[in-house]
This record gives C-alpha cells, sequence and structure tokens, in this order.
C-alpha cells in the first residue's frame, strides 16, 4: 500500500469532540448540549453523539439488511437501479465527486421520505427529488429495518437542530416550520477493500467532499475509515466509537448562516482487511423551503454572501455533477 496517500493523523479530543446528550434526551436540558454543540460546530463543523436514545438493535438490524443487500447479485441489483430522483442502488464507478481525479469505490443504496404529505406529493413536478423509494423485492426486511433507523435518527436530528437554534440565538422550535416533510434523505454505503492499484491511481472510497444539506447524522461501522480536515489543514482520522453518531454541517447549513458554520471536507478511505459499511442520514428541510440568511436574527442585517435558493434545486444541481445516471438513459 501506498501510505503516502491520503495520510491522516490520530484523532484528539479537541479534532472532533464527542457531545453527550444524556442532558438533553433525559432532562430535556438544552443549554447543557448547545454550548459544547456549537464550539464543535464551529472548530471542524464534525462531532460525535453518545447517548443518543437510539435502540442498538434497530442500529444493528439495519446494518445486518444494508450488507444483505450489497451481496445481492449484480442482477438483483439492477432491478432497483438509481433513477434522476435520487432512488435506488447507484453500482460500482457511478460516483466522481467534484474535484477527484477518477470515480470513488463506494456502492450505495438511496431512500427518501417513505411518506409525503399532500401538499408536498402535489408540488412534485416542479419540485426535484419527490418521489417514491424503491424496494428490492428479493430482500423485504430492507425496507422494515431501515425505516426504523431512518426514523429514529431523523428523530435524533430534530434534536440537534433545536441545540444549533439555541445557540444561534434562535427559539428552540426555530427549524421546525421548514421541517413538516422534510426532505430527509438516507444512503447506505458500501465500501470493498482499498487495493494497491487503486492508491496508486488515488482512488478514494469517497473522495475529498463536503455534504451538501444541512446535517448529516452518520451510523459507521468498526472498520474506520473516515477521516475530516480540521482547521490547521491536517487530516484527522475519525475513528469509530462505540455506539455513537457522527454528525457534521452541510452546505445548506453553512448558506443559512452565512458561512458562520463551516460545511467541512471529509474522505473515506478503507484499508482494513474488511468491506466497510456506513448508513448516513442527510437531515434537510422540505423540499421546498428557501435557504436564506435573513431568516437568523443574527444574520439578517448582514451582507448575504449566498443568494436564496431552494432545497431541492441546491441537491438536485449537485447530484447531477456528482452522480452517473443523469448522463444515462433512464427507465424509471
Amino acid at each position: 500500500m501506498n501510505r503516502d496517500f491520503a495520510e491522516a493523523k490520530p484523532m484528539s479530543i479537541d479534532d472532533i469532540p464527542v457531545i453527550d446528550f444524556a442532558p438533553l434526551m433525559s432532562q430535556g436540558n438544552l443549554k447543557a448540549v448547545s454550548k459544547p454543540l456549537m464550539l464543535a460546530a464551529l472548530n471542524t463543523g464534525f462531532f460525535y453523539i453518545k447517548n443518543h436514545g437510539i435502540d442498538p438493535k434497530v442500529i444493528q438490524a439495519a446494518l445486518a439488511a444494508s450488507k444483505r443487500f450489497f451481496h445481492l447479485s449484480h442482477e438483483e441489483k439492477t432491478i432497483v437501479s438509481v433513477n434522476t430522483s435520487q432512488r435506488g442502488w447507484l453500482g460500482p464507478k457511478m460516483a466522481t465527486l467534484d474535484g477527484a481525479k477518477t470515480h470513488d469505490l463506494k456502492e450505495i443504496f438511496f431512500t427518501g421520505p417513505e411518506i409525503w404529505s399532500n401538499e408536498m406529493w402535489a408540488k412534485r413536478c416542479q419540485t426535484p427529488l419527490i418521489t417514491h423509494n424503491l424496494w428490492p423485492s428479493s430482500l423485504p426486511e430492507l425496507q422494515g429495518g431501515l425505516l426504523a433507523y431512518y426514523n429514529a435518527t431523523c428523530s435524533l436530528g430534530r434534536q440537534v437542530l433545536k441545540a444549533i437554534a439555541i445557540g444561534l440565538g434562535e427559539d428552540s422550535d426555530f427549524f421546525d416550520q421548514r421541517y413538516t416533510n422534510p426532505l430527509a434523505r438516507s444512503q447506505l454505503v458500501y465500501y470493498p477493500r482499498s487495493t494497491q492499484q487503486d492508491e496508486d491511481e488515488e482512488r478514494f472510497g469517497a473522495a475529498p467532499h463536503t455534504d451538501f444539506g444541512v446535517i448529516t447524522l452518520l451510523y459507521q461501522d468498526d472498520n474506520g475509515g473516515l477521516q475530516v480536515l480540521n482547521k490547521q489543514q491536517e487530516w484527522v482520522e475519525a475513528k469509530p466509537i462505540e455506539n455513537t453518531f457522527v454528525c457534521n454541517i452541510g452546505d445548506l447549513l453553512q448558506r443559512w448562516t452565512n458561512g458562520y458554520l463551516s460545511s467541512n471536507l471529509h474522505r473515506v478511505i478503507n484499508r482494513s482487511s474488511n468491506e466497510r459499511f456506513s448508513m448516513p442520514i442527510f437531515f434537510d428541510p422540505d423540499a421546498d423551503t428557501v435557504i436564506d440568511p435573513s431568516d437568523f436574527k443574527k444574520f439578517a442585517n448582514d451582507v448575504s454572501h449566498y443568494p436564496p435558493i431552494k432545497v431541492a434545486d441546491y441537491i438536485h444541481a449537485k447530484n447531477t455533477k456528482a452522480f452517473a445516471q443523469y448522463n444515462q438513459p433512464q427507465d424509471k
């Protein structure tokens, strides 16, 4: 292996802190969580969440179903091939992130909200990404296992946003009216082991990138491989910590806060001896929400660095540049 490629230093608590959500989940104490969370958001844009309240059995059931999905035959996965509404299976060599020298190694299974409000569904023709999920009939347990994980993680996301709202000087329910039927996007991600050829060609599991949305909540298995760029422009290993989620700030929250919070670069390289699996939820607002820094009292009088943009329009534009299905004929 080329150890000069994608080197990263061991993580310190100052790089990616661990935030204890127990005071919030058990006592409703938002302030106890908001202060350390905002410090982490301002420093690196990444933090771990422990005592998050999600049943480990729910997480492990989703992870087991994910593994079974990616071990299906190519033909079985092709039945739910990804479409331009970003649902279904994205196969090998179909993801090339902005600035990468080559495609990523990963495969992804995309889902989103299982149920849409009548109001949001009526907007599907003019708003990207409002669509139905695709589920493989050969693996019926995937739907139930993933939806239980999805719903629990979205509930955690709402708690994170309450803490961020308080940290930005707003009421705790600031985000609620923008999250009535959120465009929460889910991925199951499979990373094969990195080979010598991959490293010689500077191919990552996931090349350096920022996330497109507001916040990301990630459960990663115990194989490692996630790396985060800190404020000193050093790559840091975001090692797995048992029964925690990794949370990070995305592009839309950077825009929404007029650059106050940063969407930070991260990447994945799987140098373990095993396949790597992760389950991120991109917890984003209603598809037609307009992201505008003037929504916040803190930034209302500032010169805006970002023009207003709808959530689904921004994410869809990013998707079209990163994923190959947008340049292929579509059967669905």
